[in-house]
């Protein structure tokens, strides 16, 4: 195993809004949206760190027992996106700022974190892992009473932890003080190797 502390936080955000057309709705939303997006860019999140995730338009609707059937009474439209924030300490300020723009409008479903290259982890890893194989082989061959050879075999297994998940929803409102505490502990990255050594 190596513990890695995250250098990229992966926060899904975006805009919901609601109106009696659709129209209303997609522009309540496409303001808003504009708003979320400039407090991205004003805290340095590339454009091609943010991908849109999802768009919906769907229908409210309400069951009308006169006429015992399903009523239409307005439009939900969301448009959620993928931010990569490379500065994950400023996760916190970002998503004040974020819910700021987009007002109740502001729908945040969750944050993640991840290594944007894990590579050093993995040698670390494989380093430990090839040499727990070669300790507990001479272990065995000095019980057995053999001597070790060289590796006849050897396989290799990474297991990539999931990113932690901090989900929770938010809809706009005051803007909390201080910021948004955002803690992005730690990854493990664990590697498996099999080892097979010929005895001589």
């Amino acid at each position: 195993e190596a513990m890695a502390v995250p250098d990229i936080a992966m926060l899904s955000l975006g805009i919901e809004a609601r109106a009696g057309t659709v129209s209303e709705a997609q522009a309540q939303a496409s303001e808003s949206m504009d708003k979320v997006m400039e407090a991205l860019k004003d805290n340095r999140i590339a454009e091609k760190d943010i991908q849109t995730q999802r768009f919906s338009i769907y229908p409210i609707t309400k069951w009308d027992r006169d006429e015992d059937e399903e009523e239409i009474v307005g439009y939900r439209v969301t448009n959620m996106v993928l931010a990569k924030i490379r500065e994950v300490d400023k996760a916190g300020a970002i998503i004040d700022a974020v819910a700021k723009a987009g007002g109740d409008y502001t729908r945040i479903r969750d944050i993640s974190f991840t290594i944007d290259d894990p590579t050093s982890y993995y040698e670390e890893a494989r380093a430990k892992a090839m040499e727990d194989a070669k300790n507990k082989a001479e272990q065995l061959a000095d019980l057995a009473g053999v001597k070790l050879g060289k590796p006849s075999y050897i396989s290799e297994g990474a297991i990539y932890r999931p990113p932690i998940n901090r989900g929770y929803e938010e809809a706009g409102g005051p803007v909390p003080a201080p910021e948004t505490p955002i803690s992005p502990g730690e990854l493990k990255i664990t590697l498996n190797v099999q080892v097979a050594y010929a005895i001589v």
